[in-house]
């Protein structure tokens, strides 16, 4: 078995090439437009985006993810009017939503004279 390499039909340009004249070349077009279009062409198309929408009445996402040191998870159901009056205080206030459920509770056992 050789140790000679298949020639796969480049190697005379290869011969020419200088990695330190090559330049990578900027942007032509700025993100937002690039955006615009690719959103676009995805409408054109009948893509689904898969992201969430923005909450209704707001411009901007509001991050809600912190390191708080809370590490239980607390699942339940409840109506989407609920659910986003919740969102709304919390979002108002700038708390996260663990935040927000503590001072509920805390409000709750205060009003029912049950401190937790």
């Amino acid at each position: 078995m050789g140790t000679e390499r298949a020639d796969l039909g480049f190697s005379e340009a290869l011969d020419d090439f200088n990695p330190a004249e090559w330049v990578p070349q900027k942007k032509q077009s700025n993100d937002r437009q690039t955006k615009e279009v690719a959103l676009k062409a995805a409408k054109a198309a009948g893509f689904k985006s898969r992201e969430a929408a923005a909450p209704k009445g707001q411009g901007t996402e509001l991050p809600r993810r912190r390191r708080t040191g809370r590490n239980a998870q607390f699942n339940l159901k409840a109506k989407p009017e609920t659910i986003e009056a919740y969102c709304t205080i919390a979002d108002r206030q700038g708390w996260g939503l663990g935040e927000t459920l503590e001072r509920a509770v805390e409000l709750l056992g205060r009003e029912y004279d049950r401190q937790p």
